[in-house]
Parts: structure tokens; C-alpha cells; sequence
């Protein structure tokens, strides 16, 4: 009956008007092909994007290897909180958040029908050194691994601290979007961690920053609630030289016996996005292992006359961003 009606119409409408009708809509299909995605709201198009980099890195064999390595670090790291895991569905049903507020996707976990129960211990993410994820394809890629990493541990996003000196208005606007806590302040990584179990992520980010964290968290009850999933620090320790390492980020150089590191597998499609990237724990015995007299020295870092700091420090103007934790 369409198409009847569709012949009916062009035999009744005469052939000049039907030539001048058509051509409105080839110009405007025309402008939105030439417009391509820029046609879409800015932040629409971001989100789109992510999604698109999220289900690549879901499929891929980076993040099924990572998946096991995240598993087995977290479990290690909540087994010596005293936390009675013998699995980690159980590790995870340890864990204790304070009224998390209610979150529109879900947090699914890593087992089927998996939620938080109330125990003992809280978990919580924070996050340096994205970079610019609305035009850089790396930093969106590990964005993308940021988020299946809080949806496998079962951290509610809410509780993911995120900060970038470099973020635009419209980064801030999509992180705000995703459910993340967009920090104001520029910590300069200065940030302790209360006793409460925190994966920091921080891929590709300067060497001080690594350093400032440690300085932030120095006795052996902080670091062994600390995980690190950044630059490696046996990289770290192969690239620069002893003097360098122990004079200008002396709290990695302390910690580097003491500490147990599992390096990301790597993968051709991902070689520039995860590439020298490990996880980080510090099991407690081994720290307190360590002279007593080293946990003694805990001058705050400044770097002065440090070559290649390669962090923006907290003096400079930074791009206003939104405070969702206040």
C-alpha cells in the first residue's frame, strides 16, 4: 500500500515541484555527512567515543589478562587488611561503603548476581594523570580501562577521585556525567589514605608524582593499603641512575625491596597506552622488614634543581573543575 501511495503521489505531483523537494533534503544530508560526528552535542560525542573504547578494550586480550593480574593483586592486598577472602566474590563481599549514593548504570562486579556487603573495610579509587580523553585516543583507552576496573572491584564510581591539571570544561563535564568525583585542587599527588584500602591509577604519570604519594603515605600501615596501577617502578629503577633515583625521588628508591610488582601484559594494539604499566602492592611484612630508622626520614619533597619534573605543579593556574565529592 506504501508503495501504491508513493506512485499515486508522483504521478499527481508535478515534475518540477518533485525536483525542487528533493533537493532541501540532498543538500541537508549532504552538511550532516560533511559534519560528520561534529554534528553531535560535544559531550554526547565524547560519551559516544568512550563507550566505542570501552567495549574494544572489553574484548581484547589486554584487558582479560589484566582482568586476572587486578584480581589476584586485589585479593592479596585485602587478605593483608585481615579481610576473610578466600575467593575474591568473598574479598569483595568484605568490603564496607558509607551510604553510597544510588548509581544509575550499576556496579555489577566480577561474579554474577555479586553485591556489597557491610564488613570491615572500605575501598576507594583515585585517579592522576588522564590527560585530555575528549581528542587523545590513549588517554580515552585508559579511561576506558578506569571504568572496568571500578565495575570489576565493584567500587562505586562515586567513590573514584579523579584529577588533571589539563582537564577542559567539557572533560570535567563528561567525568561529572560518568559519575566521578572531578577533585578542584591540585594535590600534587600529596594524598594520604586514612587506613582505607585505595588503588591509585596513574598511567604514564611523572616520577614525582609517584614520589610525592609515597612521601604522603610513609609508614608501613598506609603503604599496605595502598595499590598502584602506573609507570613501573622496576622501569623506573632500570632508567634512571642510582643518584638520580635516591636524591631527587628518594621515598621510591627506599620502598623499591619492599614492594611486589605484576607488570600488565602487553599487547600490539595497546603498546602505546599500557605500555611499562604495572600494579603495585606492598605487602606489610615486608615493610616492616625495613630499618626502623628509614620510616624516621620523612622531609616533604621539592625538587629543587630536578631536571624533567614532568608534573605541573600547584602553583600554576589550572582550568576550573567541579568538586562532585563536597
Amino acid at each position: 500500500m506504501a508503495a501504491a501511495a508513493l506512485d499515486a503521489w508522483q504521478e499527481a505531483a508535478p515534475r518540477r515541484r518533485r525536483a525542487a523537494a528533493r533537493r532541501p533534503k540532498r543538500r541537508a544530508a549532504a552538511a550532516a555527512a560533511a559534519r560528520g560526528p561534529e554534528a553531535e552535542p560535544e559531550a554526547d560525542f565524547v560519551l559516544r567515543r568512550l563507550r566505542e573504547a570501552e567495549q574494544d578494550l572489553l574484548s581484547s586480550d589486554l584487558w582479560s589478562s589484566a582482568r586476572e593480574a587486578i584480581c589476584h593483586c586485589v585479593t592479596k592486598q585485602l587478605r593483608q587488611l585481615e579481610a576473610p577472602v578466600g575467593t575474591l566474590p568473598e574479598a569483595f563481599g568484605s568490603l564496607y561503603l558509607d551510604s553510597p549514593p544510588a548509581e544509575p548504570e550499576g556496579v555489577t562486579g566480577c561474579h554474577p548476581g555479586g553485591g556489597l556487603a557491610r564488613g570491615t573495610h572500605r575501598m576507594q579509587c583515585v585517579c592522576y594523570g588522564l590527560g585530555n580523553f575528549a581528542t587523545c585516543v590513549t588517554a580515552r583507552s585508559q579511561l576506558a580501562f578506569l571504568l572496568l576496573f571500578l565495575e570489576e572491584c565493584q567500587i562505586p564510581r562515586s567513590h573514584c577521585w579523579v584529577y588533571d591539571p589539563l582537564f577542559s570544561q567539557l572533560e570535567t563535564s563528561v567525568l561529572s556525567t560518568l559519575h566521578l568525583a572531578v577533585l578542584r585542587e591540585n594535590e600534587e599527588g600529596k594524598r594520604g589514605v586514612s587506613g582505607e584500602c585505595t588503588v591509585f591509577y596513574m598511567p604514564h604519570c611523572g616520577t614525582a608524582l609517584y614520589n610525592n604519594l609515597l612521601w604522603s603515605n610513609w609508614t608501613p600501615d598506609a603503604l599496605s593499603s595502598m595499590l598502584i596501577i602506573g609507570n613501573s617502578f622496576a622501569g623506573l629503577q632500570d632508567r634512571l641512575p642510582t643518584r638520580v633515583l635516591q636524591e631527587s625521588y628518594p621515598y621510591i628508591a627506599k620502598v623499591l625491596e619492599a614492594l611486589h610488582e605484576l607488570p600488565l601484559p602487553q599487547t600490539p594494539r595497546y603498546s602505546d597506552t599500557f605500555n611499562d604499566t604495572s600494579i603495585h602492592w606492598f605487602p606489610k611484612k615486608r615493610l616492616e622488614r625495613l630499618p626502623r630508622d628509614l620510616w624516621a626520614f620523612r622531609e616533604e619533597p621539592d625538587y629543587q634543581g630536578c631536571e624533567d619534573l614532568e608534573i605541573i605543579r600547584k602553583g600554576t593556574t589550572d582550568p576550573p573543575a567541579v568538586d562532585l565529592n563536597g
